[in-house]
């Protein structure tokens, strides 16, 4: 099916998964961008950057034969979720709910990063350790001076894409002021493999389920804050800084989990909403280089991977003779994933400036809404469906 080499510029996660996709269904596939084999896995020690993964992302992972690579005793299955607003409001959702045995799945971007790239080494797809500097006439220029061919080039190189800026695809960027602070921590009470979500009018907390080490039962903190809050923590001594943030962390979550200790670094970036137009003549863009939504629903990494398993397929139906940088073509995926990420955009957005609201009418109708929603399980299983990244209909 080859009609020339496609160039995936970006070798994070969604741009590991493209080019492996793409030579899975026998396309001339090539990196461009570093590349830094993840470190070996150690038994009590995680990586801090964790993702939910919906069912949709594992059935594609299995399909492009990474799912049963992974070291399942470092992932964990999300069976509930108990979501709290910030009075009486309360929503407990579980996947027998909708007929699910999971909702969702707990894995360390590291791990994943691990079997793409021994699955990419496996295909033998050629790996250009360089960096991207200009787009020519269907070639991209590098970093080094070197001239790569590209009948197509997928742009997978994160949030500030130079390949982006380079096709001058429209971009939109909405700063949230916001610093998601995320952190492993040691709880004094089991999880029960569910996630835990606190909205509240200061942000949003979310706890979720990882597997136990030698110290305890363990879970990963996403907090979603104010900026000068979160520079405020961040500026303080380790101790002090834990201190305070076990401290608020009992306070929001009422004890749920027990006692929450800090039990590894504490990092911070930054939320924005973004959206762009995703493709130009010989270029789709996948991932947070196409859009980037808040990650109060942990949706980021699924839309990514939505996006490439959608490019695989309009480039798989694509007719005989057409090349797969043609621009109405491209234009065929821009569609198809404009539904699901301007959605996905609209939910969390929704959410936060329904919760960033002190309003006490809008903080009295917010949580009388989670109570209702609670009670009825029609409602209940549209929103597991969309808790696990389906559609809810």
């Amino acid at each position: 099916m080859s009609t020339g080499q496609i160039l995936v510029c970006g070798t994070g996660i969604v741009g590991l998964a493209a080019a492996l996709g793409l030579a899975r269904d026998g396309q001339k596939a090539a990196l461009l961008g570093p590349r830094k084999p993840p470190e070996p896995a150690r038994p009590d020690i995680y990586f801090p950057r964790v993702y939910a993964l919906s069912p949709e992302s594992r059935r594609f992972l299995g399909e492009l034969g990474v799912w049963g690579m992974l070291d399942m005793a470092r992932v964990t299955p999300v069976e509930s979720m108990q979501v709290y607003g910030d009075a009486s409001g309360h929503v407990a959702l579980r996947a027998w709910q909708a007929v699910q045995s999971e909702m969702a799945w707990i894995i360390e971007s590291s791990e994943l990063e691990r079997v793409l790239h021994q699955a990419v080494q496996v295909f033998g797809i050629a790996w250009h350790e360089d960096r991207f500097a200009a787009l020519q006439n269907k070639a991209v220029l590098t970093e080094s001076g070197r001239v790569l061919p590209a009948a197509l080039v997928i742009g997978a190189d994160g949030a500030q894409s130079p390949v982006r800026q380079a096709a001058g695809i429209a971009h939109q960027s909405r700063p949230y002021h916001q610093t998601g602070l995320v952190t492993h921590l040691t709880a004094e009470l089991p999880h029960g493999n569910a996630a835990m979500q606190w909205f509240t009018s200061d942000g949003v907390v979310a706890l979720l389920p990882m597997p136990d080490t030698s110290e305890g039962h363990q879970v990963s903190l996403v907090w979603s804050m104010a900026e000068e809050q979160a520079k405020t923590l961040q500026s303080l001594p380790q101790a002090e800084r834990d201190a305070r943030l076990q401290a608020g962390l009992l306070a929001v979550t009422g004890g749920a989990l027990g006692r929450l200790t800090v039990r590894s670094g504490v990092h911070g970036f930054p939320l924005f909403l973004e959206r762009s137009d995703m493709v130009a003549p010989g270029v789709a863009l996948a991932g947070d280089a196409a859009h980037r939504v808040h990650p109060l629903a942990g949706q980021g990494l699924n839309l990514g991977l939505g996006d490439v398993a959608q490019l695989l397929g309009t480039l798989r139906a694509r007719p005989r003779g057409c090349e797969p940088g043609q621009l109405n073509l491209l234009r065929r995926y821009r569609r198809a994933r404009a539904e699901p990420v301007l959605a996905m955009g609209l939910v969390t957005d929704g959410l936060h400036r329904l919760f960033a609201s002190h309003s006490a009418p809008v903080v009295m109708a917010r949580n009388a809404g989670m109570q209702l929603v609670d009670r009825i399980p029609f409602i209940k299983r549209r929103l597991i469906s969309g808790a696990s990244g389906q559609k809810p209909w």
